[in-house]
């Protein structure tokens, strides 16, 4: 196992993807920043602009670039016929899954950890985390079982198929459709329970009653939505981009079991599957 670390990361060292992938994380966090530091700046609205509400933006995106790099990554060990080669030379299968899982982590939070150090451009215009020393750990543990979870759903796709598109495609398309499905069952929860009607007449905008909205959504179903949410990695990434954590508790342990079972489903068919 450690010598298969050793060899991923230095290989890892050496990928231009993953350095791409740095780049543009860095680059994202600082444009992201200063803009949100300009809107600060203006004070077009007595909106309450804080490092906060900017922080945590990466948790949307962070899923389309585990998806990009490891399905380049792992992907390149069927092409060049690196698995093969590692059976011979004694490796297990359970070994060589855990090391391409533990170096997709790996890479996935060192782009995570280019966005947390390039926002910090934005400390002198919008001040330190209004959320806490407490808060801002609780949020980082969060985004970190996240990467967790969708590094070990990448590994999954990408250690299973062997044409390298292929597992490009899958990759990229499931984690995009889940944001998608998760954007969806949030927009839905972020309708209000009662709505006003607007008119306007000679005198100007005049404001009817309030009355229930028939797209709110209640009860059980509220429930189920919000649940998904937090069990989807792109919902969680979505909440903590809108800092609505509700359930930390329960997003964290969604995360670890989508991994554990993930890594051992995956191992389970990877034993199994014939590489020759």
């Amino acid at each position: 196992m450690r010598k298969l670390l050793s060899a991923d990361f230095s290989r890892l060292w050496k990928n231009k993807v993953f350095w791409a992938c740095m780049g543009a994380m860095l680059l994202y966090a600082v444009i992201y920043m200063l803009n949100g530091c300009k809107q600060a700046s203006l004070h077009l609205t007595d909106y309450n602009y804080s490092i906060d509400q900017y922080y945590f933006h990466f948790a949307v995106s962070i899923g389309v670039f585990c998806a990009l790099f490891s399905s380049m990554f792992l992907g390149t060990e069927y092409s060049d016929g690196t698995i093969r080669n590692k059976i011979a030379a004694g490796h297990t299968k359970a070994a060589i899954y855990m090391a391409g899982l533990v170096t997709a982590t790996a890479a996935t939070l060192l782009m995570m950890s280019a966005w947390l150090i390039g926002a910090l451009v934005a400390v002198p215009t919008l001040g330190v985390w209004q959320m806490g020393v407490a808060g801002l750990l609780l949020y980082l543990l969060i985004a970190v079982m996240c990467v967790a979870a969708f590094s070990a759903i990448c590994t999954f796709i990408n250690m299973l198929c062997t044409n390298k598109a292929a597992s490009v495609a899958i990759s990229l398309l499931l984690i995009l459709g889940l944001l998608i499905f998760s954007s969806m069952l949030y927009n839905a929860l972020q309708e209000p329970e009662m709505t006003s009607g607007v008119q306007i007449t000679a005198n100007g905008v005049v404001t009817s009653e309030s009355l229930p909205n028939p797209n709110y959504i209640s009860g059980v179903t509220r429930k189920i939505y919000e649940l998904v949410l937090d069990v989807l990695p792109t919902g969680q990434g979505l909440n903590l981009w809108w800092l609505k954590i509700a359930h930390p508790v329960r997003m964290l342990v969604s995360s670890a079991a989508i991994t554990l079972f993930t890594t051992l489903g995956g191992i389970f068919i990877f034993k199994k599957k014939n590489l020759k």
